[in-house]
């Protein structure tokens, strides 16, 4: 078996949105991740980058879409992202950066 990818090459960065905000407000933060990582990894990784404890993550695969950009057929990326929740009273300010 491969050995684990260094906690930097699993969050890939925060999702800043309306949507991510309002989660932020019952201790969810929600992170772009490698598409290899899986929950074990993201937990592990975002209790030792932000020292905090996580409770659940739950993961999605955005695919991407088919989009025209001047007339000429482009492809977007497919998306990993993970929702993290956060124990009571503990907190990620994803503003700050690390």
């Amino acid at each position: 078996m491969s050995q684990d990818p260094r906690h930097y090459d699993v969050i890939v960065g925060p999702v800043i949105t309306e949507k991510a905000t309002n989660l932020s407000e019952q201790n969810k933060v929600i992170f772009k991740v490698a598409r290899t990582a899986t929950k074990p990894q993201i937990k592990t990784a975002v209790e030792k980058l932000f020292d905090v404890k996580v409770v659940s993550v739950n993961t999605l695969l955005t695919k991407g879409k088919t989009k025209r950009f001047r007339g000429l057929l482009g492809q977007r990326s497919d998306v990993k992202k993970a929702v993290v929740t956060l124990a009571e009273g503990h907190s990620i300010d994803v503003t700050t950066g690390l």
